[in-house]
């Protein structure tokens, strides 16, 4: 029997059960519109809750702080001694009941029974859960466990489900030693343990440690060195410098905090040192004691640093007290803790059987409409199920290094970068990056090179290109990348950030070449909007294409809409609507609509349609009552560049959609586009789509 909600619990604290409903929660928002996030018992005082406030913002519930909880552990308490459990149990029902009507589901954390009164003599999560109905997921906390300790828990918590008559989901061991977790895995395969799912995440130190940023807040300290991003950096340990320092440098850690008195020039002068040198470990910031901040001097060498990504803070307190501070501070994990995040989200999808919960979770009466977030966490799910490589030639842009290191956290694609590896390992460590998963290629002292200067020239020699420009060629990056992907050894390439549209394109149609029937490469963004995601075509390469390039670009924008879950129906954009209009203009998207009907009968299109007559179904109803697009389109094909171009950046300056693309369309092997003001989040989803295409073969969809 499926299911509209779940409840989520763990009996010790620091068990990870934020974690495991992250997990739920994108397994959820990639499949419906609308969740809800419900914590029938948070804790007393007057901040608001951590894990409330995570889920509402990180994944845009849309819901009130106050609808997401029913009571306080006082309140609980108070009124179990006063015998009025059962007048608990039915609020929280109500609240339930409400919720699951105005949401697709519900997903429910309780408190861990740690934060409850001893002589509360049963398992109060078992009991809300009983009550509301919900199936019950376990957390257990596996750290400095042994195998047996862990499978006794696991039979333990499992007859205790059973005896309070709860439907036993599944069971999440957290936080196991990773010798630990691959035993468990195999024993888990035996007839005693078939009692639920049980999954099995290893212990990750950096989930456990807190970042410079939440060091910052908790210390309320000063930043007066280094960007935001920079904060994201975890610090491993601390370190007080009170000697001379090159003695201290001898102890220098990488992810070392380093806490002096803001008069220690030369320790500063030191530690910065350290990030341009390969012969010491990177350090994950500075902290300035007893309110001093840095002599003028010092402050005139830091800012004449070029791209300096060590952030140094300053707080009033003296260097004793706030190491003692510092070591206090919990690891948490923020809507800001992008690194953290995507460390977590592929923790629990390397780990966790994705399709067996689904098929126990209720999304057949979800709406059919593609929120944003759906589409984004679709993408990322699509791309996990048969994981691509990715080559990305721009190795020496700080965004591209960021966009890496989420893509392999999260496990999204295997990345490969071009450049030299020293150099691209040293960039990637100053920053405080973790890339090691990354494959790095120098194209210049690569083994491939003779290979693929001979492949280029045998393809190209009929042109009149010589074997010295051929190798020429393939010393730039863009040249080799897609030679990789022609050849194999990559299965898509992104580039951009950097280089032009041009200088993207190029290579490709000169290697990889368009797909059978397609004479020309097009492009399309994905448009997300708040309640749907359209396609926008073409926005970004083709100038003023004729009829017969038109109609190409309409049903190449139709085949990769499918394969991204929108269904085609697409809208041949124009001045006009139906016959109400004459001119060149009108009649190429009349003739390119035709073009589209004869060559695809099993495409939905109507042109020429002018836009809001497309979109809006009141216009729509006037204007082409009787059409199967009008009012419904999903997919709009711009007459020529200048109107999609201006188009798209209107609607998302506007509107605030998210425009992801371009996306390029008609290649035989993905190759994709990135603009040069592209966001690490934009490079991310550009990855995850070229994975996706490259899942498919000739455009039929996996």
């Amino acid at each position: 029997m499926k299911t509209k909600s779940l409840y989520i619990s763990s009996l010790a604290p620091a068990a990870g059960s934020l974690i495991v409903a992250m997990g739920i929660m994108e397994l959820l928002k990639s499949r419906l519109g609308r969740v809800a996030f419900f914590r029938p018992v948070i804790l007393d005082g007057s901040g608001a809750d951590k894990d409330i406030n995570f889920m509402l913002e990180y994944y845009a519930l849309g819901m009130e702080y106050k609808d997401a909880y029913g009571y306080t552990v006082h309140e609980v308490e108070s009124l179990i001694a006063e015998n009025k459990f059962n007048h608990v149990l039915e609020n929280l029902i109500d609240k339930l009941k409400i919720l699951e009507s105005q949401y697709d589901f519900v997903l429910i954390e309780g408190l861990n029974q740690s934060n409850f009164s001893q002589a509360l003599d049963f398992d109060i999560n078992l009991s809300i859960a009983k009550n509301l109905s919900s199936p019950f997921i376990g957390v257990l906390k596996g750290k400095n466990k042994s195998v047996k300790e862990v499978m006794d828990e696991i039979l333990i918590e499992a007859e205790a489900i059973k005896g309070a008559g709860c439907q036993h989901f599944a069971t999440f061991v957290n936080r196991l030693g990773e010798d630990e977790a691959e035993e468990l895995k195999a024993l888990s395969k035996q007839d005693a343990l078939q009692c639920a799912p049980l999954y099995f995440l290893p212990e990750v130190p950096e989930l456990d440690t807190p970042t410079v940023a939440e060091i910052k807040k908790a210390l309320g300290c000063m930043h007066i060195y280094g960007e935001e991003k920079d904060l994201r950096r975890v610090v491993k340990q601390s370190k007080i410098a009170a000697m001379k320092l090159d003695n201290f440098l001898e102890y220098i850690e990488d992810g070392d905090l380093v806490i002096t008195s803001g008069d220690r020039s030369d320790i500063i002068v030191g530690c910065l040192s350290t990030v341009f040198s390969n012969n010491y470990p990177n350090i994950s910031g500075i902290l300035l004691t007893a309110g001093m901040m840095p002599h003028k001097s010092i402050n005139k060498l830091v800012a004449g640093f070029k791209d300096l990504s060590i952030p140094i803070l300053s707080v009033e307190d003296g260097t004793f007290n706030t190491a003692v501070n510092v070591a206090k501070v919990p690891a948490t994990i923020t809507p800001q803790s992008v690194r953290k995040i995507a460390l977590a989200m592929g923790l629990f999808s390397s780990n966790v059987n994705i399709t067996e919960i689904e098929k126990c979770i209720d999304t057949e009466s979800a709406t059919s409409a593609i929120t944003p977030i759906m589409f984004e966490y679709a993408l990322f799910e699509r791309a996990r199920r048969d994981r691509k490589k990715i080559v990305l030639p721009e190795s020496n842009d700080e965004r591209i290094l960021r966009a890496t290191e989420i893509l392999l956290r999260r496990d999204v694609a295997d990345i490969i970068l071009l450049g030299v590896e020293e150099e691209v390992r040293q960039k990637s460590a100053s920053l405080g990056l973790d890339i090691s998963k990354a494959t790095i290629i120098d194209p210049l002292n690569s083994p491939l090179m003779d290979e693929f200067v001979t492949s280029f020239y045998e393809m190209r020699k009929a042109k009149g290109l010589a074997l010295d420009v051929a190798r020429d060629s393939m010393m730039m990056k863009n040249y080799f990348g897609t030679m990789m992907v022609y050849l194999g050894h990559a299965d898509g390439m992104v580039s951009g950030a950097i280089h032009t549209t041009q200088e993207t394109i190029r290579p490709a149609l000169q290697i990889i070449k368009t797909k059978p029937g397609i004479s020309i490469v097009s492009s399309l963004f994905f448009m997300c909007l708040d309640t749907r995601v359209l396609v926008y075509g073409d926005c970004a390469v083709n100038q003023d294409p004729n009829a017969e390039e038109l109609a190409q670009i309409a049903i190449s924008s139709a085949d990769t809409a499918k394969m991204f879950g929108i269904e085609p129906k697409i809208a041949m954009l124009s001045y006009s609507t139906g016959d109400s209009g004459k001119g060149e203009e009108v009649e190429k998207v009349r003739l390119a609509t035709k073009i589209v009907k004869e060559t695809r009968p099993d495409l939905l299109v109507e042109g020429p349609i002018q836009y809001d007559a497309a979109i809006d179904p009141s216009v729509a109803k006037t204007k082409l009552p009787n059409s199967q697009v009008a009012g419904k389109a999903t997919i709009f094909i711009f007459p020529d560049l200048n109107t999609g171009n201006n188009t798209y950046k209107a609607v998302q300056r506007s509107s605030g959609a998210v425009a992801i693309g371009p996306v390029l369309q008609g290649l035989r092997k993905p190759v994709n586009d990135l603009s040069r003001g592209c966001l690490v989040p934009d490079i991310v989803n550009t990855v995850a789509i070229t994975a996706i295409q490259a899942q498919t073969n000739d455009g039929d969809i996996k």
